[in-house]
């Protein structure tokens, strides 16, 4: 990746937390409105998974359950605040 690409990873943590705020959402729901708000150039999940697997290392999100996501009908993790 070249340094103009990388994303300050706080940054990111702070419009996923932003996002987030009381609800339970999946990766995919929290790209989505990310993207909705021209934060990153697509929906993709990659953008937010990884950056919730370390707020979840953190303590600041965790993993509440399952549910089928909408666009791929396949089971996903849901995440909240803690």
């Amino acid at each position: 990746m070249l340094a103009e690409q990388e994303v300050n990873k706080n940054i990111r943590y702070s419009q996923i937390l932003e996002i987030l705020g009381n609800k339970e959402m999946t990766a995919k729901e929290i790209a989505h409105q990310m993207y909705e708000r021209r934060l990153i150039p697509t929906d993709e999940r990659n953008f937010t998974a990884p950056r919730l697997t370390e707020l979840s290392i953190k303590g600041i999100v965790e993993p509440v359950g399952k549910r089928k996501c909408l666009w791929t009908n396949k089971m996903v993790s849901i995440y909240k605040r803690r």
